[in-house]
């Protein structure tokens, strides 16, 4: 399946149905009072989170949605049925945004969390709302209101427990098949991830968490140089961050802090992140290889997808970290759009 992450659609609610103006005519009473039904309401439109939908593909072929509107009012006092509402499917992660001005309306996390996000039109009042004391035979239906309508604008930021975050070729699509059953495409050269993965890694006791390999970052990606503003979004929502370099690298405290510095001026709180070094591909390097130590005092651990070298220790300290991120309060976020 085709990896979509934004998209932009249109959605209308339902008009309300109009009011009747109608009169009782029957047999022996050939002027009876007004008896117009009230028109329906128009059908709303909702965004529903949906956890077994992982990309926004579908609304590439579909642009425009819209709710039925009500049935207008009949006379003899019968009311038109309410228009049918559309409930639209979205991946959870989805953030909305009013596409005119860019402001978010919501961001949908939860399986099943619900979204209105068009009001559909009232419905019209039949003549009978309007009679009185001294205008017994209103000849005036009230019509039905308009149901909202706006353009949106979809964007999927992947919900993950750890983000995998490194240069190109750093081994992350190596390490994320090593440790789950996310198959994705690996290959020696650049850039052969160009969608995100997601694998669910089992630990102990029946507990798993999910972890998201996340395409290579470049210098400059916070500015957008290659896909970086695209696939950095995608590493805000994890709880923590384990940060790849290849043992191959000619100074792994260089590349370490290049990736923290174009972290850090996409989003300064990614920083704030629990996060591992993980020093890659331990498989092809000499025996005395001496590892760096960090200004951060990071913890660094030394793993092989290949060999599976390190990859246990990895669990538990990634799980760890897990946890106890799970324990601290969420501040709360300041940053908008």
């Amino acid at each position: 399946m085709k990896f979509v992450d934004s998209a932009k659609i249109y959605v209308k609610a339902g008009d309300g149905g109009n009011g009747c103006m109608s009169f009782r005519r029957e047999k022996y009473i050939p002027k009876g009072g007004p008896d117009g039904g009230d028109g329906g309401r128009g059908g709303h439109v909702y965004l529903r989170a949906h956890s077994q939908m992982s990309t926004l593909l579908d609304f590439r072929y579909r642009k425009r949605y819209e709710a039925q509107r009500g049935v207008h009012g009949q006379g003899a006092k019968k009311n038109g049925k309410t228009g049918k509402d559309i409930v639209i499917p979205v991946p959870c992660g989805t953030v909305v945004r009013d596409a005119e001005n860019g402001a978010q309306i919501a961001d949908l996390t939860k399986n099943g969390e619900e979204l209105l996000v068009a009001k559909g039109g009232k419905g019209g009042k039949g003549n009978p709302h309007f009679a009185s004391a001294t205008h017994q035979a209103p000849r005036y239906a009230e019509p039905g209101g308009k149901g909202e309508g706006l353009e949106i604008e979809l964007e999927l930021k992947l919900i993950a427990d750890v983000g995998l975050v490194g240069f190109p070729n750093a081994g992350k699509s190596t390490l994320i098949s090593a440790m789950s059953a996310a198959k994705p495409k690996i290959a020696d050269y650049p850039f052969t991830t160009l969608v995100p993965n997601l694998g669910i890694v089992q630990y102990r006791n029946y507990n798993s968490f999910v972890m998201a390999d996340i395409p290579g970052i470049i210098e400059g990606a916070a500015e957008g140089k290659g896909l970086g503003l695209r696939f950095l979004k995608h590493i805000e929502r994890t709880k923590v961050l384990a940060v790849l370099v290849s043992a191959e690298a000619e100074d792994i405290a260089a590349e370490y802090g290049m990736l923290l510095k174009e972290m850090e001026k996409f989003d300064p709180e990614m920083l704030r992140k629990p996060r591992v070094l993980l020093i890659t591909k331990m498989d092809v390097v000499p025996e005395n290889f001496g590892c760096p130590v960090m200004r951060d005092e990071v913890e660094v651990l030394q793993v092989s997808s290949i060999t599976g070298h390190g990859l246990e220790k990895l669990k538990d300290v990634l799980w760890e970290k897990i946890e106890l991120s799970r324990n601290v309060p969420r501040q709360c976020e300041t940053k908008s759009g």
